[in-house]
Protein backbone atom coordinates (compact mmCIF):
# COMPACT_ATOMS: atom_id res chain seq x y z
CA UNK A 1 0.00 0.00 0.00
CA UNK A 2 1.37 3.61 -0.94
CA UNK A 3 1.05 6.49 1.59
CA UNK A 4 -1.55 8.03 -0.52
CA UNK A 5 -3.88 4.81 -0.66
CA UNK A 6 -3.47 4.81 3.47
CA UNK A 7 -4.23 8.54 3.62
CA UNK A 8 -7.20 8.33 2.06
CA UNK A 9 -8.44 5.11 3.45
CA UNK A 10 -8.26 7.02 6.79
CA UNK A 11 -10.08 9.96 5.07
CA UNK A 12 -13.11 7.74 4.56
CA UNK A 13 -13.06 6.28 8.27
CA UNK A 14 -11.33 3.23 7.12
CA UNK A 15 -8.45 2.91 9.08
CA UNK A 16 -7.30 -0.95 9.65
CA UNK A 17 -7.14 -2.40 12.66
CA UNK A 18 -3.41 -3.25 12.37
CA UNK A 19 -1.13 -1.45 10.52
CA UNK A 20 2.57 -1.72 9.70
CA UNK A 21 4.30 1.28 8.56
CA UNK A 22 7.64 0.09 6.40
CA UNK A 23 10.56 2.18 5.18
CA UNK A 24 13.03 4.82 6.66
CA UNK A 25 11.24 7.95 4.33
CA UNK A 26 10.03 10.33 7.03
CA UNK A 27 7.88 12.81 5.47
CA UNK A 28 5.09 10.23 4.48
CA UNK A 29 5.43 8.43 7.85
CA UNK A 30 4.58 11.81 9.40
CA UNK A 31 1.76 12.66 7.48
CA UNK A 32 0.34 9.01 7.59
CA UNK A 33 0.70 9.21 11.17
CA UNK A 34 -0.31 12.60 11.84
CA UNK A 35 -3.54 11.54 9.65
CA UNK A 36 -4.06 8.74 11.95
CA UNK A 37 -4.04 10.56 15.30
CA UNK A 38 -5.98 12.97 14.33
CA UNK A 39 -8.81 10.47 13.14
CA UNK A 40 -9.28 9.39 16.80
CA UNK A 41 -10.41 11.45 19.70
CA UNK A 42 -8.02 9.50 22.24
CA UNK A 43 -3.99 10.44 22.64
CA UNK A 44 -2.15 8.20 21.22
CA UNK A 45 -0.37 5.26 23.26
CA UNK A 46 3.40 4.68 22.67
CA UNK A 47 5.73 1.49 22.96
CA UNK A 48 9.21 0.74 22.09
CA UNK A 49 9.51 -2.66 20.53
CA UNK A 50 13.27 -2.42 21.93
CA UNK A 51 11.58 -2.47 25.42
CA UNK A 52 8.54 -4.25 25.49
CA UNK A 53 8.17 -7.53 23.76
CA UNK A 54 5.64 -7.90 21.32
CA UNK A 55 3.50 -10.52 23.00
CA UNK A 56 3.08 -8.08 26.25
CA UNK A 57 2.26 -5.50 23.48
CA UNK A 58 -0.02 -7.76 22.34
CA UNK A 59 -1.60 -8.51 25.57
CA UNK A 60 -1.89 -4.82 26.20
CA UNK A 61 -3.94 -4.45 22.84
CA UNK A 62 -6.31 -7.21 24.53
CA UNK A 63 -7.13 -5.39 27.46
CA UNK A 64 -10.53 -3.57 26.93
CA UNK A 65 -10.07 -0.25 28.94
CA UNK A 66 -12.56 0.72 31.34
CA UNK A 67 -12.41 4.63 30.27
CA UNK A 68 -12.13 4.52 26.63
CA UNK A 69 -14.12 2.98 23.98
CA UNK A 70 -11.18 3.26 21.80
CA UNK A 71 -7.13 3.18 21.45
CA UNK A 72 -4.53 4.12 19.65
CA UNK A 73 -1.15 2.39 19.74
CA UNK A 74 1.86 3.13 18.05
CA UNK A 75 4.87 0.53 18.51
CA UNK A 76 8.47 2.34 17.41
CA UNK A 77 11.15 -0.15 17.13
CA UNK A 78 9.37 -2.86 15.84
CA UNK A 79 12.32 -4.69 14.39
CA UNK A 80 13.42 -5.38 17.68
CA UNK A 81 10.59 -8.04 17.88
CA UNK A 82 12.43 -10.15 14.78
CA UNK A 83 14.35 -13.44 15.94
CA UNK A 84 18.34 -12.66 15.53
CA UNK A 85 20.55 -13.96 12.18
CA UNK A 86 22.27 -16.89 12.92
CA UNK A 87 25.25 -14.32 13.18
CA UNK A 88 23.81 -12.58 15.91
CA UNK A 89 22.46 -15.59 17.81
CA UNK A 90 25.52 -16.78 17.88
CA UNK A 91 27.12 -13.97 19.33
CA UNK A 92 24.40 -13.84 21.68
CA UNK A 93 24.84 -17.45 22.98
CA UNK A 94 28.84 -16.49 23.24
CA UNK A 95 27.67 -14.00 25.96
CA UNK A 96 24.92 -15.18 27.96
CA UNK A 97 23.69 -18.37 26.46
CA UNK A 98 20.47 -16.67 25.10
CA UNK A 99 20.61 -17.33 21.90
CA UNK A 100 18.09 -19.96 20.75
CA UNK A 101 15.94 -18.72 24.07
CA UNK A 102 15.57 -15.25 21.44
CA UNK A 103 15.08 -16.99 18.57
CA UNK A 104 12.14 -19.35 20.03
CA UNK A 105 10.57 -16.23 21.70
CA UNK A 106 10.29 -14.54 18.73
CA UNK A 107 8.72 -17.39 17.14
CA UNK A 108 6.23 -17.21 19.85
CA UNK A 109 6.06 -13.95 19.21
CA UNK A 110 4.62 -14.34 15.89
CA UNK A 111 2.32 -16.46 16.30
CA UNK A 112 1.01 -14.48 18.72
CA UNK A 113 0.44 -11.81 16.08
CA UNK A 114 -1.15 -13.83 14.08
CA UNK A 115 -3.77 -14.39 16.11
CA UNK A 116 -4.08 -11.14 17.22
CA UNK A 117 -4.64 -10.12 13.51
CA UNK A 118 -7.12 -12.66 13.21
CA UNK A 119 -9.43 -11.18 15.66
CA UNK A 120 -8.52 -8.06 16.69
CA UNK A 121 -10.21 -5.91 19.88
CA UNK A 122 -12.73 -3.72 18.99
CA UNK A 123 -12.01 -0.02 18.64
CA UNK A 124 -8.21 -0.80 19.27
CA UNK A 125 -6.15 0.57 16.52
CA UNK A 126 -2.11 -1.23 16.79
CA UNK A 127 0.32 0.62 14.06
CA UNK A 128 3.70 -0.92 13.81
CA UNK A 129 6.86 1.03 12.52
CA UNK A 130 9.65 -0.72 11.43
CA UNK A 131 11.53 2.20 9.84
CA UNK A 132 14.99 1.34 10.69
CA UNK A 133 15.77 -0.18 6.94
CA UNK A 134 15.53 0.77 3.22
CA UNK A 135 13.83 -1.26 0.16
CA UNK A 136 17.39 -0.19 -1.58
CA UNK A 137 20.91 -1.50 -1.34
CA UNK A 138 22.34 -3.27 1.72
CA UNK A 139 19.17 -2.51 3.93
CA UNK A 140 16.96 -4.88 1.13
CA UNK A 141 17.47 -8.17 2.70
CA UNK A 142 16.72 -6.82 5.87
CA UNK A 143 13.70 -5.08 5.09
CA UNK A 144 11.82 -8.01 3.76
CA UNK A 145 13.00 -9.94 6.32
CA UNK A 146 11.07 -7.16 8.35
CA UNK A 147 7.97 -7.43 6.11
CA UNK A 148 8.04 -11.64 5.91
CA UNK A 149 8.34 -11.61 10.12
CA UNK A 150 5.24 -8.95 10.31
CA UNK A 151 3.72 -10.76 7.41
CA UNK A 152 0.60 -11.25 9.29
CA UNK A 153 -0.41 -7.95 8.71
CA UNK A 154 -2.45 -7.49 5.65
CA UNK A 155 -2.26 -3.60 5.79
CA UNK A 156 1.35 -2.71 5.33
CA UNK A 157 2.39 0.68 4.17
CA UNK A 158 5.81 1.48 2.43
CA UNK A 159 7.92 4.44 2.96
CA UNK A 160 9.84 4.81 -0.26
CA UNK A 161 12.25 7.31 -0.54
CA UNK A 162 11.08 9.97 -3.51
CA UNK A 163 12.43 10.01 -6.81
CA UNK A 164 13.96 13.77 -8.01
CA UNK A 165 10.53 13.98 -10.20
CA UNK A 166 8.40 13.18 -7.24
CA UNK A 167 10.06 14.88 -5.10
CA UNK A 168 9.84 18.35 -7.42
CA UNK A 169 5.96 17.48 -7.63
CA UNK A 170 5.72 17.67 -3.83
CA UNK A 171 7.50 20.59 -3.82
CA UNK A 172 5.04 22.58 -6.05
CA UNK A 173 2.11 20.80 -3.98
CA UNK A 174 3.60 22.17 -1.03
CA UNK A 175 4.45 25.69 -1.99
CA UNK A 176 1.51 26.35 -3.10
CA UNK A 177 -0.26 25.44 -0.02
CA UNK A 178 2.20 27.70 1.59
CA UNK A 179 2.23 30.49 -0.75
CA UNK A 180 5.56 30.31 -1.37
CA UNK A 181 6.86 31.50 -4.84
CA UNK A 182 10.02 29.55 -6.85
CA UNK A 183 10.95 29.58 -9.98
CA UNK A 184 11.30 26.65 -12.02
CA UNK A 185 15.32 26.68 -11.34
CA UNK A 186 15.28 27.88 -8.04
CA UNK A 187 12.87 24.71 -7.19
CA UNK A 188 15.18 22.43 -9.39
CA UNK A 189 18.00 23.49 -7.10
CA UNK A 190 16.21 22.85 -4.13
CA UNK A 191 15.30 19.40 -4.83
CA UNK A 192 19.03 18.65 -6.14
CA UNK A 193 20.56 20.33 -2.88
CA UNK A 194 18.35 18.64 -0.67
CA UNK A 195 19.10 15.33 -2.20
CA UNK A 196 14.98 15.03 -2.79
CA UNK A 197 14.76 14.58 0.66
CA UNK A 198 10.91 16.02 0.90
CA UNK A 199 11.49 15.98 5.26
CA UNK A 200 14.18 18.74 4.13
CA UNK A 201 12.59 20.68 1.81
CA UNK A 202 9.38 21.23 3.93
CA UNK A 203 10.93 22.34 6.36
CA UNK A 204 12.98 24.78 3.91
CA UNK A 205 9.73 25.77 2.65
CA UNK A 206 8.19 26.86 5.64
CA UNK A 207 11.11 29.00 7.01
CA UNK A 208 11.09 30.83 2.83
CA UNK A 209 6.98 30.96 3.61
CA UNK A 210 8.01 33.95 5.59
CA UNK A 211 10.19 36.14 3.14
CA UNK A 212 7.25 36.56 1.30
CA UNK A 213 8.88 37.41 -2.04
CA UNK A 214 9.21 35.44 -5.31
CA UNK A 215 12.44 33.57 -4.75
CA UNK A 216 14.94 32.68 -7.73
CA UNK A 217 18.18 30.97 -8.23
CA UNK A 218 20.05 34.03 -6.84
CA UNK A 219 18.55 34.40 -4.31
CA UNK A 220 18.23 30.80 -2.80
CA UNK A 221 21.59 30.45 -1.60
CA UNK A 222 21.11 33.65 0.65
CA UNK A 223 17.77 31.92 1.89
CA UNK A 224 18.69 28.45 2.61
CA UNK A 225 22.31 28.71 3.62
CA UNK A 226 22.38 24.80 4.50
CA UNK A 227 21.46 23.59 0.30
CA UNK A 228 25.58 24.03 -0.36
CA UNK A 229 24.82 22.86 -3.43
CA UNK A 230 22.04 25.68 -4.31
CA UNK A 231 25.20 27.77 -3.44
CA UNK A 232 27.59 26.20 -6.22
CA UNK A 233 24.68 26.63 -8.96
CA UNK A 234 24.67 30.16 -7.58
CA UNK A 235 28.34 30.42 -8.76
CA UNK A 236 27.53 29.04 -11.94
CA UNK A 237 24.59 31.18 -12.40
CA UNK A 238 27.06 34.41 -11.63
CA UNK A 239 29.91 33.09 -14.12
CA UNK A 240 27.90 33.11 -16.55
CA UNK A 241 26.71 36.43 -16.23
CA UNK A 242 30.43 37.83 -15.64
CA UNK A 243 28.72 39.18 -12.29
CA UNK A 244 32.08 39.59 -10.17
CA UNK A 245 30.66 40.69 -7.30
CA UNK A 246 27.61 38.06 -7.08
CA UNK A 247 30.01 35.74 -7.79
CA UNK A 248 32.69 36.41 -5.11
CA UNK A 249 29.63 36.76 -2.93
CA UNK A 250 28.61 33.01 -3.79
CA UNK A 251 32.04 32.32 -2.98
CA UNK A 252 32.05 33.69 0.08
CA UNK A 253 28.84 31.93 1.46
CA UNK A 254 30.78 28.95 0.22
CA UNK A 255 33.42 29.72 2.49
CA UNK A 256 31.22 30.12 5.67
CA UNK A 257 29.85 27.21 5.45
CA UNK A 258 32.44 25.48 5.30
CA UNK A 259 32.44 24.12 1.88
CA UNK A 260 35.64 22.11 0.82
CA UNK A 261 36.73 24.38 -1.72
CA UNK A 262 38.34 21.06 -4.22
CA UNK A 263 35.49 19.39 -4.15
CA UNK A 264 33.33 22.65 -4.99
CA UNK A 265 35.88 22.87 -8.41
CA UNK A 266 35.42 19.49 -8.92
CA UNK A 267 31.76 20.28 -9.23
CA UNK A 268 32.55 22.89 -11.50
CA UNK A 269 34.56 20.60 -13.87
CA UNK A 270 32.33 18.41 -14.24
CA UNK A 271 29.25 21.09 -14.82
CA UNK A 272 31.75 22.39 -17.65
CA UNK A 273 32.77 19.51 -19.40
CA UNK A 274 29.06 18.49 -19.12
CA UNK A 275 27.86 21.83 -20.62
CA UNK A 276 30.50 21.38 -23.35
CA UNK A 277 29.13 17.96 -24.20
CA UNK A 278 25.55 19.44 -24.76
CA UNK A 279 27.42 21.97 -26.73
CA UNK A 280 29.38 20.05 -29.63
CA UNK A 281 26.21 17.85 -29.73
CA UNK A 282 24.32 20.94 -30.97
CA UNK A 283 21.87 20.07 -27.87
CA UNK A 284 18.19 22.21 -28.17
CA UNK A 285 16.53 21.75 -24.75
CA UNK A 286 16.92 20.22 -21.52
CA UNK A 287 14.54 17.05 -23.06
CA UNK A 288 17.34 16.24 -25.46
CA UNK A 289 20.57 16.81 -23.10
CA UNK A 290 18.54 14.01 -20.97
CA UNK A 291 17.75 11.80 -23.68
CA UNK A 292 21.19 12.43 -24.86
CA UNK A 293 23.15 11.61 -21.99
CA UNK A 294 20.77 8.54 -21.39
CA UNK A 295 21.67 6.87 -24.85
CA UNK A 296 25.40 7.16 -24.14
CA UNK A 297 24.71 5.09 -20.81
CA UNK A 298 25.18 8.14 -18.03
CA UNK A 299 22.27 8.74 -15.53
CA UNK A 300 20.63 11.68 -16.05
CA UNK A 301 17.54 12.89 -14.49
CA UNK A 302 15.17 15.64 -15.45
CA UNK A 303 16.90 18.51 -13.01
CA UNK A 304 20.39 17.79 -13.90
CA UNK A 305 19.70 17.85 -16.96
CA UNK A 306 17.87 21.39 -16.30
CA UNK A 307 20.82 22.05 -15.25
CA UNK A 308 23.03 21.56 -17.77
CA UNK A 309 21.07 22.84 -20.22
CA UNK A 310 20.89 26.16 -17.94
CA UNK A 311 24.71 26.53 -17.94
CA UNK A 312 25.56 25.48 -21.49
CA UNK A 313 22.93 28.21 -22.48
CA UNK A 314 24.83 30.91 -20.46
CA UNK A 315 28.55 29.93 -21.53
CA UNK A 316 29.60 30.10 -25.21
CA UNK A 317 31.97 27.07 -26.49
CA UNK A 318 34.66 29.38 -26.18
CA UNK A 319 34.14 30.29 -22.96
CA UNK A 320 33.47 26.97 -21.48
CA UNK A 321 36.97 26.21 -23.24
CA UNK A 322 38.63 28.58 -21.34
CA UNK A 323 36.94 27.83 -17.92
CA UNK A 324 38.01 24.55 -18.11
CA UNK A 325 41.55 25.70 -18.81
CA UNK A 326 40.84 28.17 -16.21
CA UNK A 327 39.57 25.14 -13.88
CA UNK A 328 42.85 22.76 -14.63
CA UNK A 329 45.06 25.71 -13.65
CA UNK A 330 43.32 26.43 -10.19
CA UNK A 331 43.23 22.67 -9.47
CA UNK A 332 46.90 22.78 -9.78
CA UNK A 333 47.23 25.47 -8.03
CA UNK A 334 45.49 23.97 -4.81
CA UNK A 335 47.60 21.14 -5.33
CA UNK A 336 50.45 22.91 -4.68
CA UNK A 337 52.28 25.17 -2.09
CA UNK A 338 49.78 28.09 -1.76
CA UNK A 339 48.44 30.88 1.04
CA UNK A 340 45.01 29.03 0.95
CA UNK A 341 42.10 27.36 -0.69
CA UNK A 342 40.04 30.79 -0.57
CA UNK A 343 42.97 32.98 -2.56
CA UNK A 344 43.07 30.65 -5.60
CA UNK A 345 39.30 30.42 -6.02
CA UNK A 346 38.76 34.02 -5.80
CA UNK A 347 41.78 34.44 -8.34
CA UNK A 348 39.88 32.00 -10.63
CA UNK A 349 36.66 33.95 -10.33
CA UNK A 350 38.19 37.13 -10.96
CA UNK A 351 40.34 36.08 -14.33
CA UNK A 352 37.09 33.89 -15.65
CA UNK A 353 34.61 37.24 -14.95
CA UNK A 354 37.53 39.47 -16.71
Amino acid sequence: MTPAQFLGRVKRGETPAVGLFLGQEGYNRKRCRDAVIAAFPVAPETFDGAETSLAAIIDDARAMSLFVSERLMFVVNAEAAMPRTSRSAATASEDDDEGGGAAESSSKDAGVLDAYVKSPTPGVTVIFEASRWDFEGDDKAKNERARKFYGAIPDAVEFRRFSVDDARVELDRMARALKVQLDPAAAETLVEALGADVGRISVELEKLALYGKPIGAEELPLLVPDARQSTIFGLVNALGRRDRARALEALEALVREGEYLPLALTFLATQFRTALVVKEANLRSASQVQGHFQRSGTQMWGSRAEQVWGTAAKFSTKQLERGLKLIFEADRDLRSARPDDRTVMENFVVRLCG
